[in-house]
C-alpha cells in the first residue's frame, strides 16, 4: 500500500509545554502521557480524546523542571491547552504543566519554545521554626522536606 498524496494526510501541531514539580519527584514519559490520556477522557470524552490523539513525542525531566512536545491535530489546539490545565497530579505527584507556544513542525517548536535556561538547583539545611530541615532551593522556590510533609515556599518566606 502507497503513502497517502499530502493533501490528504493529517495534519499536526506541535505544543511546546514546560513542567514544573517538587524537586524530589522522578517524572518518566509513559506516566506523563498516561496522565494525559486520562485528563483527555475525562474532559473531552472518548470520542473528543480520540479527535485530538494527544502523544508525547519528546520528554525530559530532572530536578523538577522538565519539557515536552506533544502532537495534536490541527484545529484542536485549544482543546490540548484545556486538558493540559485540568492536569494537576501525575502518578499522585503535584505538576504544573505550561504551554509555551505551538507550531507546526518538531524542530521549530524547539528552537523558538523550549530554549528554557537550567536553573541552577542547591540542597542546604534550612532552620524554620527553630527545626533544621534540608531544603532544595531554585532561583525564586523553596521545597522544605519536612517529618512527613513537603512545604513549599519563596526565598521571601525564608529570609
Amino acid at each position: 500500500m502507497g503513502r497517502l498524496p499530502k493533501h490528504l494526510r493529517p495534519r499536526w501541531r506541535y505544543l511546546a509545554v514546560e513542567l514544573e514539580t517538587r524537586a524530589t519527584t522522578s517524572l518518566v514519559r509513559d506516566t506523563f502521557q498516561n496522565a494525559i490520556w486520562q485528563a483527555s477522557r475525562s474532559l473531552l470524552g472518548d470520542l473528543g480524546s480520540a479527535r485530538i490523539s494527544l502523544d508525547v513525542l519528546r520528554f525530559s525531566h530532572r530536578d523538577g523542571r522538565g519539557t515536552a512536545v506533544i502532537r495534536v491535530h490541527r484545529g484542536t489546539e485549544n482543546e490540548a491547552r484545556a486538558v493540559l490545565a485540568t492536569l494537576g497530579t501525575v502518578g499522585n505527584e503535584p505538576i504544573r504543566a505550561t504551554v509555551r507556544g505551538v507550531s507546526g513542525t518538531i524542530r521549530a517548536c524547539e528552537e523558538n519554545y523550549l530554549r528554557i535556561a537550567r536553573e541552577s538547583q542547591s540542597h542546604e539545611v534550612i532552620a524554620l521554626d527553630d527545626v533544621k530541615s534540608p531544603a532544595f532551593i531554585r532561583s525564586k522556590t523553596v521545597d522544605l522536606l519536612g517529618d512527613s510533609t513537603l512545604l513549599g515556599a519563596t526565598t521571601l518566606d525564608i529570609r
